[in-house]
């Protein structure tokens, strides 16, 4: 995930996330490879990334061109759906809280997504430092990201879908053709998995459910895909 940030103090460039749950499953599998989540950093950049870190005394600097697109958008509002929308932006803006914390429905979204505002993306205000980690936690909670696992002693791997996916979307993240092919998943979850000695153990003892397409993803799921092309 791009991430920019201004007037905080966060490293640039690709950082690891340290994830509580990647590390406990690493030290579980021992796997020959490992493959955990990466945040990418850019400082001063609060356009052309996907979630934006900024300081609370710094806001303004974020919201000021999203309030200058709604008040131009106000003037040649066309009907009262669209002035209403437009004045609940500004209410928002104008108390220095960004449009993606202020409770849009989706089709009020589509209408700013085609505005190109800048605050819809997910915004993480900072009052005080944080360890980068605390940062990446707030910026994933705050963009609706999950993380679901594919462990064992080969490769760890921690893999991230939108909160609520299917095991269908699960699938194509890992390959297209898992999810084109698509049979059955086989999932474990986490404190299941974790209780056991290997997946072959959580098998034995019942704690592995087998799910169609329509099974809703769980954050920490550790998944095997069932496919055939």
């Amino acid at each position: 995930m791009k991430t920019g940030f201004h007037d905080v103090n966060l490293p640039e460039g690709k950082v690891k996330y340290n994830d509580p749950r990647m590390i406990l499953l690493v030290e579980k599998c021992s796997p020959k490879k490992v493959s955990p989540y990466y945040v990418e950093f850019i400082k001063d950049e609060l356009v052309q990334c996907e979630a934006a870190v900024i300081s609370k005394k710094s806001i303004l600097e974020l919201l000021i061109n999203d309030i200058e697109k709604c008040e131009a958008r106000l003037e040649r509002a066309e009907n009262a759906a669209e002035k209403t929308l437009m004045e609940k932006c500004l209410q928002c803006l104008e108390s220095e809280t960004p449009l993606c914390d202020g409770g849009f429905a989706e089709t009020d979204r589509e209408i700013l997504r085609a505005m190109s505002v800048q605050s819809l993306k997910p915004v993480v205000v900072l009052d005080q430092e944080k360890e980068v980690t605390e940062v990446i936690e707030l910026c994933l909670k705050k963009a609706g990201i999950v993380f679901f696992y594919t462990a064992g002693p080969r490769e760890v791997h921690a893999w991230q879908v939108p909160e609520g996916s299917d095991i269908v979307t699960c699938a194509d993240r890992i390959h297209t053709d898992f999810a084109r092919g698509f049979i059955k998943g086989d999932v474990a979850g986490f404190d299941d998995f974790m209780s056991c000695h290997n997946w072959n153990d959580c098998q034995r003892k019942g704690l592995v459910k087998v799910v169609e397409r329509d099974y809703i993803i769980n954050a920490g799921d550790i998944i095997e895909i069932r496919f055939n092309v």
